[in-house]
């Protein structure tokens, strides 16, 4: 259900763009290829944006859902030749930090796994923290619900006052379950409430994406793995619905592929990233269901 209580003062969104403190660097293996890469998160102008850069091809690549070539196991961005692929992670992070413009250089096809959450981005981020700019933010406010489905599976966005988000996943006989987790972006929560929560799969999923040539760098040590009604992490889980708030946390890091964050309701069941970006398509679609603003027409 919809949030009743309207967002307090301060709820949110920083009304001025921001961009990081300063430069941060991490390393780690592509899920897929099980390469090893590095990450470097830098400062940007007002009104950069979020653009990754392909730091071997020398290749620009926007953060822009149109760019998306891929959408089957992670999001993939394509522009000029390169692509990129899973930047759902770090995209979340920068929208749960309030980061408007970055430059994101990576030295090879995939963005590291790290530990599979939003966390390192965080916490690398934290160090040299974030700062403001002199420049209003700009927002997108959905005016009309629209939906994307395929099957019994689909994701919509709908008015509200806010950036909200709900999520149901069923994984029927499994220690997955049935879970439901709902969140407004509010005051930093994403920090806590999201952040830490890694992606996951099924063993029978991994050893196929094994012998198909993919998830070559998965292991324990970045995706929780499920085997019927066991997750077979030592460590168990980091929340008891850690697998529906990574979807929330996937979401996120998809619909930021916007260009801005978006004052809306996000709704998925038993979605993923390809029908997130079929959801950003059909909201910018019709210019009658959507409305880009500055922070200076926001309510305080």
């Amino acid at each position: 259900m919809p949030f009743d209580a309207a967002p307090p003062p301060k709820y949110t969104l920083y009304r001025q763009q921001h961009t990081l403190g300063g430069e941060v660097r991490l390393s780690g293996i592509g899920v897929h290829s099980a390469a090893a890469v590095e990450i470097v998160i830098a400062p940007a102008a007002i009104d950069h944006g979020i653009v990754f850069v392909r730091s071997d091809l020398n290749k620009k690549i926007p953060a822009d859902f149109r760019a998306v070539s891929a959408t089957q196991f992670c999001t993939v961005l394509k522009s000029d030749g390169a692509e990129i692929s899973t930047v759902e992670h770090v995209m979340a992070a920068l929208r749960g930090l309030g980061i408007d413009n970055a430059l994101i250089s990576v030295n090879g096809p995939e963005v590291p796994i790290l530990d599979g959450s939003a966390e390192p981005f965080i916490t690398a981020i934290d160090a040299v923290g974030v700062v403001e700019q002199k420049a209003q933010r700009k927002v997108l406010r959905v005016l009309r619900e629209v939906k994307a489905q395929n099957g019994n599976a689909w994701a919509s966005i709908a008015p509200a006052p806010a950036s909200e988000f709900e999520f149901q996943i069923d994984y029927p006989g499994t220690a997955i379950g049935t879970q439901r987790f709902e969140v407004r972006l509010i005051n930093g929560n994403f920090r806590h409430d999201i952040a830490a929560a890694r992606t996951f799969g099924l063993r029978s999923d991994v050893d196929k994406l094994r012998a198909a040539g993919l998830a070559r760098g998965g292991s324990l040590d970045n995706a929780i793995v499920v085997d019927g009604d066991e997750i077979l992490n030592d460590g168990g889980l980091r929340f008891d619905d850690e697998f529906v708030r990574h979807k929330v946390l996937d979401a996120i890091g998809d619909l930021y592929l916007a260009g801005a964050p978006i004052l809306g309701r996000y709704q998925g069941h038993r979605a993923g990233h390809t029908l997130n970006n079929q959801l950003l398509h059909a909201l910018f679609a019709d210019e009658r269901n959507y409305a880009v603003e500055t922070m200076a027409n926001i309510a305080a």
